[in-house]
This record gives structure tokens, sequence and C-alpha cells, in this order.
């Protein structure tokens, strides 16, 4: 069992060999080297090559859409990918603009593509957002496989729900970026009831019903 949340020592992180914990895999030299050899792949090099530059060259200056932009850039993708939420479809529309204006061609797909009820998944009426018998449900999978038809270099996932997002990276073909998830309590800044897990949201976080 890897419990690298739990770890004080953060030898890994100094580069410090000689006091990494017993069970620290970093000590598994069989999968170390694989991960090492499989970045010589192409693909994967250009990825984690022009990652490390983004990170180095933005770090603690650069928004996340700054270091997105610049990475795209560094990788030569041109036609990017935008699955989103038809809950954030005006953001959708502005960061389409940007991206366009940046010399992107984006090929954008809506949760809600191809219009399909939630009775296809066995959803009852009951158990929809609003009572609605004809609610329409999300199609991540549809949203993939839109994108894959389009043969698009790069995807960014826009605010996707929990387990949508899911089937969404199941089925991309490209690259894939999270740009945003869905928090539709906390702004999309999911992040904020980790800060808050020791005060104002410890109730319902460690509440022992379901």
């Amino acid at each position: 069992m890897l419990f690298c949340s739990k770890c004080e020592v953060k030898a890994c992180y100094k580069g410090d060999k000689e006091h990494m914990p017993e069970k620290c895999p970093s000590k598994n030299d069989e999968v170390l080297e694989k991960a090492k050899s499989l970045y010589f792949q192409e693909e994967n090099m250009k990825i984690a090559h022009n990652a490390a530059l983004v990170e180095a060259e933005g770090y603690c200056k650069k928004t996340r859409l700054e270091e997105t932009i610049d990475f795209m850039k560094k990788c030569g993708y041109k036609k990017i990918g935008l699955a989103f939420c038809v809950g954030l479809r005006n953001e959708a529309k502005t960061l389409t603009k940007i991206l366009e204006y940046h010399g992107f061609e984006v090929c954008s797909v809506i949760c809600k593509c191809g219009a399909v009820p939630k009775t296809h998944i066995g959803i009852s009426q009951e158990e929809t957002v609003r009572n609605n018998p004809d609610e329409i449900m999300c199609n991540p999978i549809g949203q993939a496989l839109y994108l894959n038809e389009e043969k698009v270099d790069f995807t960014l996932l826009f605010g996707l729900c929990v387990g949508h997002d899911t089937l969404a990276l199941k089925y991309l073909e490209s690259p894939v970026s999270v740009f945003a998830v869905k928090d539709r309590v906390l702004a999309h800044n999911p992040v904020a009831a980790i800060y808050q897990s020791e005060a104002y949201y410890k109730s319902k976080i460690y509440k022992t019903e379901l």
C-alpha cells in the first residue's frame, strides 16, 4: 500500500534516497525504470519537456489559463477540443474567444450533446435534478467520440461533473488537460472544502451517515 499523502519525510522531493521510507514508491526500481523509459516516447517527451518549461516560466506568476496557452503553443497543438458543461456555457464562449485570439482552432462540444434522455441509463423521474421525466443526460462519451471524429490535437475538459469527466477521459483519444472542474457550491473550487475541512465544512465532510 502506497502512502505518499501521509509521508512527512519528502525524501523524493529532496532527492534524498538514503532516507526514503521502506515502502516509498521511489524504491520500486522496476516501476521507476519503466516510467523513466516511457518518457523517451516522442509524444511523452514533448509533453513532459514542455510542461516542465511552462512550470518554471510561470511559477507563481501565471494563471492556469496563461500556462495552458503557453503549454499548447510549445507543444505545437493547433486544433483544440473543448468538452464543456452546459452550466459553464458563457465561460466556455469566453474561453473559446481567448483561445482563438491566440491562434488556436477550437472545436467545442457541450455536455448535453445528442439530447439523450436520462431514461436511457435507467434514471427515473424521481431521480432527476428537476423531477422531469424528459430530463436530458450529460453525454461525456458522446463528447469524447465527437472530438475524436474531429481529430483534435489536444482536449480541455471544462467543468464536467464528477464521473462524467471519468467517461470523457476514458474515451478521448487525444492528450487531455483539465482546465476546470465542477463544484456548484464552491464556485468550481473544490479545494476550498479541503481548506475548510476542520472548520465550517467539518460536520459535513466527516458525517457518518450516507
